[in-house]
């Protein structure tokens, strides 16, 4: 019994991490069709080969920082309980490498290609697991301290915090860094929007990433025992929340509408183990409100060229997910207790800064030291030619 048990939370992990994988599809094609034309091939190119960097780097370093394990033993060892810590090495890079996947379409449509491999590097390999490592390893002490403030620790079942906004908010130092594409903003305050290049791509990217994302949250239990359909469900509900508020507030935008659930999805993710399904409902909701209204200020207001919105999305739906975990997951609201308002408050601001600094850091190095733009010619050319000399789609008749 105890074999097959070890055996079936292997292939569960497994299939889990197959899921999450496929998420990076969607990453890819939520990018394409919204990026421009000439910037297509490029974006497809950045989600395949940041994922292997992040691989590299998660393996050789990051582990190591988050877990304090290291993969240099036998096979034999490794081998130990059918492979259950490589399944779950798997599973777990799969959402480290989530962070270079959406600091990608903030950045995309200037940044330089191997630079920004540079980057990933580093960023998964230190910046991601040191902030994983405090959440879901207890490192430095740091999650009894806040339990012994707070009456509980600072719960993120599957990462609104430790994934999502840390990469919404390291995209915001790139960002901001890079600076805006050239024409996007005229001098006297005029403002010049790119549409997406492809409604029906985007849609694509939309899908993949929402059938996905019930590995992402599901499969957080790690094991077959622990995997509840609380979880599926509250996922589906704050995936609903989210696709009615971006429709209604969104005014039909089908931008809008196929953010929407992604919205919902980051921000039920920390309490989707929690919350009642109408407390989801309501978070997606909210989720899927805030990403439109946030988006709009970002883009025309304050003038941040966030090409796929990805600092409202991840930034701050992951923010609210991890503040609304402690609100709606307190047995007052419905939930299952255990959760405190404070303990999330203060874990999801650490989670804030040490993204945003960690993520300037990188990219200041990175900056000073190499550059981190394209020149204004590669970026009027599009990256597809100037960087990977093809463009998505042949100009001759076939």
């Amino acid at each position: 019994m105890e074999a097959l048990k070890s055996g079936s939370d292997v292939f569960f992990v497994l299939m889990g991490a197959i899921m999450v994988l496929a998420m990076h599809a969607g990453f890819a094609f939520l990018e394409v069709g919204t990026v421009r034309k000439k910037n297509q091939v490029n974006g497809l190119m950045k989600i395949m080969t940041d994922f292997a960097a992040s691989t590299i780097g998660y393996f050789f370093i990051g582990t190591t920082v988050a877990y304090g394990t290291t993969f240099f033993v036998s096979a034999e060892a490794l081998s130990i309980n059918n492979g259950y810590d490589l399944v779950k090495f798997f599973f777990l890079l799969t959402f480290a490498a989530a962070i270079p996947a959406i600091i990608s379409g903030g950045i995309a449509e200037r940044a330089r290609f191997y630079p920004q491999m540079v980057a990933t590097f580093f960023i998964v390999a230190l910046v991601y697991p040191f902030f994983e490592g405090i959440t879901w390893n207890g490192n430095f002490g740091i999650q009894a301290w806040i339990e012994a403030t707070f009456g509980a620790q600072f719960h993120d079942f599957a990462g609104s915090i430790v994934v999502h906004a840390v990469g919404g908010w390291i995209a915001l130092a790139a960002i901001i860094l890079l600076g805006a594409r050239t024409g996007r903003y005229g001098k006297g305050g005029e403002i010049y929007a790119h549409p997406p290049s492809s409604i029906p791509f985007l849609a694509l990217g939309s899908w993949i990433l929402t059938v996905g994302w019930f590995g992402f949250n599901v499969m957080s239990a790690q094991a077959v025992e622990g995997v509840s359909g609380l979880v599926a469900l509250n996922s589906l509900m704050a995936m609903a929340g989210g696709i009615l508020a971006a429709l209604f507030i969104g005014k039909n935008d089908p931008g809008f509408v196929h953010n929407g659930p992604l919205a919902g999805l980051v921000a039920i993710c920390a309490g989707s183990d929690l919350v009642h399904p109408l407390g989801a409902l309501a978070i997606g909701a909210v989720a899927g409100g805030l990403f439109v209204i946030t988006f709009t200020l970002t883009q025309n207001r304050w003038k941040i060229d966030d090409v796929l919105g990805v600092w409202p999305l991840h930034g701050l739906c992951g923010v609210w997910g991890g503040i609304a975990a402690g609100i709606f997951g307190s047995k007052a609201m419905g939930g299952m207790g255990g959760v405190s308002l404070g303990a999330q408050l203060v874990g999801s601001l650490l989670g804030v800064i040490i993204a945003f600094v960690g993520g300037f850091i990188i990219y200041g190095v990175i900056k000073a030291m190499v550059g981190i733009r394209l020149d204004k010619e590669q970026e009027f050319n599009g990256a597809d030619l100037s960087l990977h000399h093809i463009s998505a789609e042949s100009e001759y008749d076939k």
